[in-house]
């Protein structure tokens, strides 16, 4: 409870904070800049409507205090340039100085995707050998004690008594007292084929004496792994006495993220860390990719190669893996840091040039770790800022073309007269619930419902209503159909229908 209460009341902090720092900037973007530079201009003007300090879409056409009890600010119809829009911020030098903004160019570079995950030193399966007995006997001498001795090429490892094996000798040796070539022949390929070490053949050719016991040599060096006999212990074909792993090259298996999986190849290069070694890189190669993923934890297993003869990587131990990913073609990239992701949408902020900002969406793809491909939404030529973006980005949201809605950036349906109009006007009809009626200032809240022709959800907005439209007959809770126009980013009641069988 007390960690939920802590993690509250920073929330509450931070909120507050960020409250405080947008006002302090909304107050600076329209007082700092538009007092400073155009009260000359406003002085002969009348404004054209009022806008809440903290909240664009709160507008009046008188003075006023905005639902947060600040004064409205006036806005003029001369304060935006040919080249700003929906979205712009603009803001004096001192301010982009005291807010510490940061600006670069949007490069034109070839990526390196850098895939992060981990994974477990294992064996090289193709150098770890089986050892299996060919016939039926009993261990007479074992040299080996444990597992993870260390063993040696042609190193003696166990002796085994078999009367198969004593038989198949017998035969040897009779076969070549007889001098019978094809007999020899014959007995040689048994005794070879019950893996009878050939030096044992050959002391065998020499002296004419049956071995009771034989004993079985290392057919490479390693370490000894699951170690399943003792002296005395009797085995047959088909049991698995040991196995012998080589260290001196291992396998990594390490697990890639699903919306990773297209990003990795055979024999891209591999960096690895160890927490055993701090400050060490072992580098390796992808040897092998796996055609399924784990259906529980939708990841694809990987399999690294990485070479090891001082033997310090050993079977089990946890890795960090850096896999790098071969280069794209030269590709539009920013910063990371410079990306600004809500969860819903990702976004930069532009530097349009003489203090003015503007934040756009964007498409992102593959990253480095420390720069981000831009897909859409960017060119080559422009710049972004990369520091105190997420002020300028809560300030152009308000009116961001992305979040509000503009009669010249939809395709709408225009309804309207040429010689009469001097721009045009967007109509819609739809339905809805009255939330409240402000009398004095002619607005109405209501929770429209979906636009089909404009593609647009239901929302809830402040709609004003047209002088010829008596609000007597208006009340909260009450359901109206009703046509609107969007002219000049307002949105204006202009129809009521008594009916839903009167709208078209």
């Amino acid at each position: 409870m007390k960690k939920n209460n802590i993690s509250l009341i920073q929330g509450i902090t931070l909120s507050l904070s960020s409250l405080l720092i947008g006002g302090w900037l909304t107050l600076h973007f329209f007082s700092a800049d538009h007092d400073k530079t155009m009260v000359a201009t406003n002085e002969t003007k009348q404004p054209k409507y009022w806008v809440a300090p903290m909240d664009a879409n709160f507008r009046r056409d008188k003075p006023g205090l905005s639902p947060m009890g600040m004064d409205l600010v006036p806005v003029y119809e001369n304060e935006n340039t040919a080249g700003e829009g929906p979205g712009t911020v603009k803001i004096n030098p001192s301010v982009v100085n005291n807010i510490g903004v940061r600006t670069e160019k949007v490069q034109l570079a070839p990526l390196e995707t850098e895939i992060k995950t981990v994974g477990y030193v294992n064996y090289n399966q193709d150098r770890l050998v089986h050892i299996h007995p060919r016939v039926s006997g009993w261990v007479e001498k074992l040299n080996i004690n444990s597992v993870g001795d260390t063993v040696e090429k042609g190193q003696a490892i166990y002796s085994l008594y078999s009367p198969e094996l004593v038989n198949a000798q017998e035969e040897f040796v009779l076969a070549l007292n007889r001098k019978n070539t094809r007999l020899i022949k014959a007995a040689k390929n048994r005794l070879l084929a019950l893996n009878i070490p050939n030096s044992a053949i050959t002391a065998l050719q020499e002296s004419h004496k049956v071995q009771q016991q034989v004993t079985f040599y290392a057919p490479q060096s390693g370490v000894v792994e699951n170690l399943s006999i003792r002296e005395g212990f009797y085995v047959q074909p088909g049991t698995m006495l040991f196995s012998i792993g080589d260290l001196t090259e291992v396998w990594v298996e390490a697990e890639v993220l699903e919306r990773q999986a297209g990003f990795v190849f055979l024999n891209d290069q591999v960096s690895m860390t160890l927490d055993f070694v701090p400050g060490k890189d072992w580098q390796g190669t992808v040897d092998y990719i796996y055609p399924t993923l784990d259906s529980q934890t939708r990841t694809m297993k990987v399999r690294l190669r990485f070479d090891n003869k001082n033997l310090a990587l050993k079977p089990n131990m946890f890795t960090q893996v850096i896999i790098h990913g071969k280069p794209t073609e030269n590709t539009i990239v920013i910063a990371k840091e410079a990306l600004i992701r809500t969860g819903t949408q990702d976004r930069v902020v532009l530097a349009l040039g003489e203090g003015q900002f503007k934040s756009i969406a964007v498409d992102v793809g593959r990253s480095d770790g420390k720069k981000i491909e831009i897909l859409s939404g960017l060119s080559s030529d422009d710049t972004i800022v990369t520091s105190a973006q997420f002020l300028l980005d809560s300030e152009s949201s308000k009116t961001s073309d992305f979040k509000r809605m503009s009669a010249m950036d939809m395709d709408m349906d225009m309804d309207m007269d040429m010689e009469n109009v001097a721009q045009p006007v967007a109509h819609a009809q739809v339905s809805g619930t009255i939330n409240s009626i402000d009398v004095s200032n002619r607005i109405v809240n209501i929770s429209r419902g979906p636009i089909e022709k404009w593609q647009r959800p239901a929302a809830t907005l402040d709609f004003y209503v047209a002088s010829n439209i008596t609000l007597s007959q208006f009340s909260e809770g009450m359901e109206i159909n009703f046509t609107f126009a969007i002219e000049n980013g307002e949105f204006t009641v202009i129809t009521i229908h008594p009916n839903a069988s009167e709208m078209h």
